[in-house]
């Protein structure tokens, strides 16, 4: 069994990091100097903005150079890693273009979130099973649609579409989880570590599996570099075009099936939160596109917690979360994320009705 000292993977890790430290900076100054891709908080009016002063937000450009760069050099030149470059170039320079114009219709870049989607699902990537945590296996590979078109093709009609929501919905569900400088790097980190010593189980048997393990500790790498900056006070934000990664990040999770569970639980926090938030706003009669300022992270700035802090706690839940879906089984992990869900539900509509209240005491 392979292990995260054999191989190249601390070396692909490196490469991703320091290529990621090195760029960061200098994206930075060329932003702030020639004034592109600036968050300037008095013109880009938007609910969830806590930040005071112009920031640069086009934090996804040197983020996905680190995982480009290390990708070149440490992954296998194939059709499928062509691909995935491709579906998450196309998110990047969307998410530029929302990072530029500051207002870009959330519909477009939805659209552009189901065209990656079905570009890395063309490609191959889908997910054929998965495991039942009261024994057996769940097929979903079993309804199959063919047609000819420049050759015979077959769409996997179960795997395929729950695949392309999988990876929708993580590009999406991480997006929300950035509101707090430091927030999302140190999940996708986090989360991408785990899932990496994960693939490694199946490393040897399974060529998608070493894959997945490869880039895995390729985006925990850019992530970290991207952290040293992005930490509070952020001196830059991933921007839309973080995107790119978040869409890597969900593909790793589903090239070997067996590491879906572990993806979950790991990300468990923003999972629910995300959740809540689209529950929340389609019974408030709200678009689930428009943006506001009621994420878990939100509500705990409400309360006085500092970003820092709430930052280290995402940070500190997803290592525990995702050390116990390295330990535990099929069963176990569906357990754990059913209780994840109560508490973290419990604590959203605890944490709502509370600020609420504070909210009205404060207007008497």
């Amino acid at each position: 069994m392979y292990n995260v000292f054999s191989g190249t993977f601390l070396f692909s890790l490196a490469v991703s990091l320091i290529v990621t430290t090195i760029t960061t900076p200098i994206f930075i100054f060329l932003f702030k100097k020639y004034k592109i891709l600036i968050d300037d908080p008095k013109q880009h009016i938007h609910p969830a903005i806590i930040h005071t002063k112009p920031i640069p937000r086009g934090g996804g450009l040197p983020f996905y150079l680190g995982v480009l760069v290390s990708g070149i050099i440490f992954l296998p030149h194939t059709k499928l890693t062509l691909i995935l470059f491709i579906a998450s170039l196309i998110a990047l320079l969307i998410g530029l273009i929302d990072d530029k114009v500051g207002d870009f219709s959330r519909y477009i870049r939805f659209l552009a979130n189901i065209f990656c989607a079905l570009l890395v699902v063309g490609s191959g990537i889908s997910i054929p099973f998965i495991t039942n945590p009261f024994g057996g296996i769940l097929h979903l590979d079993t309804v199959r649609i063919s047609f000819s078109f420049f050759g015979t093709h077959s769409i996997l009609l179960l795997s395929d579409v729950i695949a392309g929501l999988w990876l929708v919905w993580v590009m999406n569900m991480l997006n929300w989880s950035k509101g707090v400088d430091g927030q999302m790097p140190g999940i996708v980190a986090i989360s991408a570590f785990v899932i990496g010593i994960l693939s490694l189980r199946f490393a040897s048997v399974d060529s998608h599996s070493l894959l997945a393990a490869q880039l895995s500790f390729i985006i925990a790498g850019a992530s970290i570099g991207f952290l040293f900056y992005n930490f509070y006070p952020a001196k830059i934000f991933p921007g839309y075009g973080a995107t790119s990664i978040y869409l890597l990040l969900s593909v790793v999770s589903i090239l070997s099936s067996a590491k879906l569970a572990t993806a979950i639980l790991v990300m468990g926090v923003p999972m629910v939160d995300g959740i809540f938030t689209l529950f929340r706003r389609l019974l408030s009669g709200k678009s689930v596109f428009k943006g506001d300022k009621k994420h878990l992270h939100h509500l705990l700035l409400q309360k006085g917690w500092s970003q820092r802090r709430i930052a280290l706690f995402y940070w500190l839940v997803s290592a525990i979360l995702g050390t116990v879906a390295l330990l535990l089984n099929s069963k176990g992990k569906l357990f754990a994320l059913c209780m994840l869900a109560v508490v973290v539900t419990g604590a959203l509509l605890f944490l709502h009705f509370s600020t609420q209240k504070d909210e009205k005491n404060k207007i008497v």
